[in-house]
């Protein structure tokens, strides 16, 4: 009974673990996608698209225990055409009070299409800049939680969220996929009982004298609005230094006091994971500042550049906000239907980090979870359609977004191997064109071919433009001593793929005794030979759950071994050269071909041989082995 009980309880914790895991990935789903409504055009502002933002000063006064902000937004940008406005993006749930160009008041409208349209005092012609400063206060539009503000326990906290378009909840801002700003300086005024976090190096932090503190952060690198974040509470700090010695940088963690230790624990991973992750794909993208976690109240987590604000740390939550600082961070996706750039790479990285802490074991359990989700529903294409951009909830979708995207990462590095593929992800980041900018789904294509010298063009278009999965039925037969046949036949869950060529893994097994081999599947119905030790009792198709299939048949053939049937002769028909095809484990003593009419007409010892004196027509080979003579025919034409 007692042994009953134990085996109920074990199953108990590994389903209420698994439950955990998953109940955590949803909800870093949820928060990354948080700042959208159900439903949105995930386009630009057409009317922001004429300048280009190199500066921002923000000057937030915000208390958390009011839902209320006070902003001075200063914003340097360099006009793309000749301007008379300027447009930025902002709720018209926020009112602008003044708007200056230096000391000078401009003219200004606020619409119902969350515009801020400022009329500028003289035409602002092609490669000019200038500067604005717009004063505006508020309750944040509430609707998409870019703004919140919230208790943990009985203390205030404000936090905001912004991805893809909350920005303009809480500040005026151009909030696209083209135009990130070069540096950026906040300023956050709030009650002096409380900690501020925002991106960058803490630079200063000055009582004013009024019951109030204004904290100053400074950020460096180029960064999209939606990424930019502050955060007030009554944080305490708790300090890690993450980074590959002697190139090291802080790691800062802004931490609820009342669960402060038990995070600290969970939070220990963090330099492992960090430094893990420079040893893969180059040095942490932001290491003249700092990184961290700030705690906020909503579940899951979200990469803020610097600072991912986090809901709790799971350590698979950890290892997923902190690989978005190089992908979404470092190089972002895009257009919103590039998004797999930015989560599943991501995802796929946090894959590598529990096949490096845990083990293989657990790494092929991983991939397998994955795998089980993305094939629950027959379609799902990675890169978006226009129509796909109206419905947030697809456009970060668990299963194709991450699960798929995390997985179709996962094969390109089976593909590639690991030492192309990471070193592709390397040039990809350190691409002059893409690194602290954007990037599109081709670019990636384009390294990761450069390094391999591989054409991958058949694979994302199988994998990554249209949908579904394939089906395999893998036939396996011995086929004479030393020797095994392999038939691959697929069937496809989706119409738009019409064949996934795929190199296949496939483990050969007798008794304790495994060899693996890899078939470069690329037709219907295509058999592969190939050279194995030992005779095959059993084998394993995808024994490291590498490929997104689903309803795989596996049978080992038990037809008997002629080695007749293992003997081929090519080209056939033949005009110049013919060649013999043998198993290995048997040795050739003599070839002898005859015309129809039994005539000897030449003889040879080598298993390649030239035919271009036979006449056209049928010839008998008369193949002589240490193992018997064989019979084949062939066309000389």
């Amino acid at each position: 009974m007692k042994n009953y009980f134990l085996i109920f309880a074990l199953l108990a914790t590994t389903f209420s673990f698994a439950q955990t895991e998953e109940d955590e990935f949803s909800r870093m789903v949820e928060a990354e996608m948080k700042a959208a409504s159900g439903v949105m055009q995930f386009v630009a502002n057409a009317n922001t698209q004429n300048y280009d933002i190199t500066y921002h000063k923000l000057e937030f006064t915000v208390n958390p225990a009011n839902y209320f902000i006070s902003g001075v937004v200063r914003t340097d940008f360099t006009a793309k055409q000749n301007m008379n406005t300027v447009t930025f993006d902002l709720t018209d749930a926020l009112t602008v009070s003044s708007v200056k160009q230096g000391n000078t008041s401009l003219v200004f409208t606020q619409n119902a299409n969350d515009e801020l349209v400022i009329t500028l005092p003289s035409t602002l012609t092609t490669g000019s800049s200038s500067s604005v400063t717009i004063t505006y206060s508020g309750a944040p539009a509430s609707g998409n939680a870019a703004f919140t503000t919230s208790t943990h326990g009985v203390t205030p906290v404000l936090w905001t969220l912004s991805e893809p378009y909350g920005a303009k909840d809480w500040w005026p801002c151009k909030q696209d996929l083209n135009d990130k700003v070069n540096s950026i300086d906040v300023y956050i005024t709030a009650p002096s009982q409380y900690v501020s976090v925002a991106n960058g190096l803490e630079v200063s932090s000055t009582v004013n004298g009024n019951g109030t503190k204004t904290t100053h952060f400074h950020h460096s690198y180029p960064i999209p609005a939606y990424l930019i974040a502050i955060a007030v509470t009554n944080y305490q700090i708790y300090n890690q230094v993450g980074g590959i010695a002697p190139n090291t940088f802080p790691i800062v963690n802004y931490l609820y006091p009342e669960n402060a230790l038990a995070s600290q624990n969970s939070l220990a991973p963090t330099p492992t994971i960090i430094n893990f992750y420079e040893t893969l794909i180059g040095p942490y993208p932001f290491r003249n500042e700092k990184y961290g976690h700030a705690q906020c109240g909503f579940g899951g987590g979200m990469e803020h550049t610097t600072v991912s604000f986090m809901g709790g740390f799971g350590r698979s939550l950890i290892a997923h906000e902190m690989a978005h600082q190089w992908f979404g961070d470092k190089v972002t996706c895009g257009t919103w239907k590039d998004i797999w750039l930015n989560e599943g790479i991501t995802e796929f990285m946090s894959g590598m980090v529990v096949k490096q802490l845990d083990g293989n074991t657990a790494f092929i359990n991983w991939k397998e979870g994955k795998t089980n989700n993305i094939t629950a529903l027959p379609d799902g294409n990675l890169y978006l359609t226009d129509n796909q951009l109206t419905n947030v909830s697809r456009i970060f979708s668990n299963r194709i977004t991450y699960n798929k995207g995390s997985m179709v990462t996962n094969m390109l590095r089976f593909k590639l191997g690991d030492t192309n593929f990471f070193q592709a992800l390397r040039n990809y980041l350190n691409d002059p064109a893409l690194a602290y900018g954007y990037a599109v789904t081709p670019q990636l294509k384009t390294h990761l071919e450069t390094v391999s010298g591989m054409n991958l063009t058949e694979f994302f278009n199988d994998w990554i433009y249209n949908q579904g999965y394939p089906s395999y039925d893998i036939v396996v037969q011995n086929w004479g001593a030393g020797q095994a046949k392999i038939k691959v036949s697929q069937t496809q869950s989706h119409s738009s793929v019409s064949y996934f060529e795929m190199p296949l893994p496939i483990r050969l097994k007798n008794g304790n005794q495994t060899h693996d081999v890899i078939v470069d599947n690329t037709t219907n119905g295509q058999e592969f030979i190939v050279s194995v030790p030992f005779t095959v009792t059993d084998f394993e198709f995808d024994p490291e759950k590498d490929i997104i299939s689903k309803n795989n048949t596996t049978t080992l053939g038990t037809s008997s071994f002629e080695i007749a049937e293992t003997i081929a002769l090519y080209p056939n028909p033949a005009e110049d050269r013919i060649t013999i095809q043998l198993p290995t484990n048997i040795e050739l003593e003599k070839v002898e071909i005859y015309n129809t009419l039994g005539q000897l007409v030449s003889t040879q010892t080598h298993s390649d041989f030239s035919v271009s004196n036979l006449a056209n027509g049928i010839h008998i080979v008369k193949i002589s082995t240490a193992n018997g003579v064989f019979h084949k025919n062939f066309i000389k034409k």
